[in-house]
Formats: structure tokens, C-alpha cells, sequence
């Protein structure tokens, strides 16, 4: 029996990164809608759930993705109410990329590296910095700080973090590049997670920092997030701190998407998202 993929986007035209991956995975073929909202996506699972009975639904699947994270959180949520008890379909959440992202970083980070009782700062307080943030704090690190230009923003995601997954993120501000050094002076991983071609942590403010053992970097975009990184640096060590940059970080990311998609085929009860798609990189991490 066929693996089929049903694509729900919520931007305009479903990704055809997301559906390469997908086919790359193993699915014979994907039925992509864009446009996809929390109020229109219910007949396309039951069109899913409906075609396929007991044993067969394993080889039924849902991706759901768009560059719009909120959006996109809203229509997992809609697709789950939309199961009947076990009459369900695997899904997998990863709008924008941000799990399958931040899963790659942390893995990264910590390569033949312990972040327990050690203090980490994220420069970037979206998805992929939100996330990077959680995935951290599950390997036991003592602090996280998560940053952005606003004090008010970093304090509203925090607090929306303490609210959704009830963890204590710490919130900054990056307004300045000595605001930056600040921050790091105590800090003992540090990861760019800012927007792309904006260098979020400048020579100045690395230099003279005696703790920092790890830096990463997602931006591909010059200029890049840290001052000295090269997209290439998989742990290259520089002045006695192990740099990954953002093609390092993007070929474990590819990993972990495509063995995400293709566990959707193994079981009908699988919901891959920000919680859970971290397990998937463990796994493929400590193969």
C-alpha cells in the first residue's frame, strides 16, 4: 500500500521544500493543500481517516507546516479534534522548520559536550529561539536567557513560556552590542538565533570573554549571526570555543526532518511537534 502525505499549509502554496523532504523520506506522494486554516481542514483529514481502516492507517499521514507558527499550531489542534478515538493518522507540526531547527542546533551543541548546570543565551526570541530554549532546558541546563532588542518582547515570550510549558526562561535585551557582551560574560553556550543577515553577536562583544565553550549560529545570510563564524564550522575551534554554523546545523536539520516523516509510516498515533520531534533527533543523533 502507497505511503500518502497529506500537506496542510497555511501559507498561500504548500512549501516545495517541505514536499522534497517528504518524497526524499519515502512517501509515494503527497496531497498538498495551502491556505490551510483551523476552519477549512477537517475534510481533508476525515478524507485521510476515512480511506483507511485499522492496520492501514499507519500508511496515511499528515505534515503541517507554513511560515506562520500561530497559524499553523491552531490547525494541529483543529486536525486532532478531528480523529475519532484511534480512527487517526500520524501527524507531524513543524511550520517554518523551527522543530526540526532547534532539535538540530541543541543536538549540535551538544556534541561530546554536557550542558547540564551550565548557562546558556539565546540571541532570538522566535520559534526556533523558543524552542532551542525548551529542548536546552530538558538536557538540564542551569539558566537559559532568550533575548531580542525588547526587554517587553523577551518578558511576553518568557511569560508565555512559563504559561505553556512551565519552564523559567530568563528574558533579555540585545539593544546593544555592549548589552551583548553582558550577557555573555557569564554565559557558557551562546546561539544566534536572530533573523537572517543581521549579526546578532559582534566581535566586541566576544572578545575577552572567558566562558563561553560553545556558540552556533542559524543564519546562512551574510552578514552572519556571529562575528568569525563560517557556515561550515562543525565544531571548529576558535580561541578555545567550539563554533557550529548554520550548513552544519541545516544537514543534521535535513536528517531529522526526513526521519521524522518517515516515523509517521511506522504507527497511526504519532503527533510530532515542538515537544516531541526532539525525541526523533536523539535517536538519529545516537545512532
Amino acid at each position: 500500500m502507497k505511503k500518502l502525505l497529506l500537506h496542510l499549509d497555511t501559507d498561500p502554496v504548500a512549501s516545495t521544500f517541505d514536499q522534497a523532504v517528504a518524497y526524499d523520506s519515502g512517501v509515494d506522494n503527497i496531497i498538498a493543500h495551502g491556505g490551510a486554516t483551523r476552519d477549512n481542514v477537517t475534510p481533508h483529514v476525515h478524507g485521510m481517516i476515512f480511506t483507511r481502516g485499522g492496520k492501514n492507517l499507519k500508511h496515511s499521514a499528515i505534515f503541517i507546516g507554513g511560515s506562520n507558527v500561530p497559524a499553523s499550531d491552531l490547525v494541529g489542534e483543529a486536525v486532532k479534534k478531528a480523529f475519532f478515538g484511534p480512527v487517526r493518522v500520524s501527524v507531524m507540526l513543524d511550520p517554518n522548520g523551527s522543530n526540526t531547527t532547534a532539535a538540530a542546533i541543541v543536538r549540535k551543541v551538544l556534541t561530546d559536550f554536557d550542558v547540564k548546570g551550565k548557562n546558556v543565551v539565546i540571541l532570538g526570541s522566535g520559534p526556533v529561539g523558543q524552542r532551542s530554549a525548551l529542548y536546552l532546558l530538558k538536557e538540564g541546563a542551569a539558566k537559559v536567557t532568550m533575548t531580542s532588542r525588547s526587554l517587553e518582547r523577551s518578558k511576553a515570550t518568557t511569560e508565555q513560556m512559563k504559561q505553556d510549558y512551565g519552564v523559567d526562561v530568563i528574558p533579555g535585551e540585545t539593544r546593544s552590542d555592549e548589552a551583548v557582551k553582558k550577557l555573555l560574560a557569564d554565559a557558557h553556550v551562546a546561539l544566534a538565533a536572530g533573523p537572517a543577515g543581521v549579526c546578532v553577536i559582534p566581535e566586541s562583544a566576544l572578545a575577552g570573554n572567558t566562558t563561553l565553550e560553545v556558540v552556533a549560529d542559524v543564519n546562512a545570510v551574510p552578514p552572519l549571526g556571529v562575528a568569525g563564524i563560517e557556515v561550515m564550522d562543525n565544531g571548529t575551534e576558535k580561541n578555545g570555543i567550539r563554533y557550529y554554523g548554520a550548513i552544519a546545523i541545516g544537514n543534521f536539520k535535513m536528517k531529522v526532518h526526513r526521519g521524522a516523516i518517515a516515523s509517521l509510516f511506522e504507527t497511526n498515533d504519532l503527533f510530532l511537534d515542538e515537544t516531541t520531534i526532539y525525541d526523533i533527533a536523539c535517536k538519529i543523533d545516537n545512532a
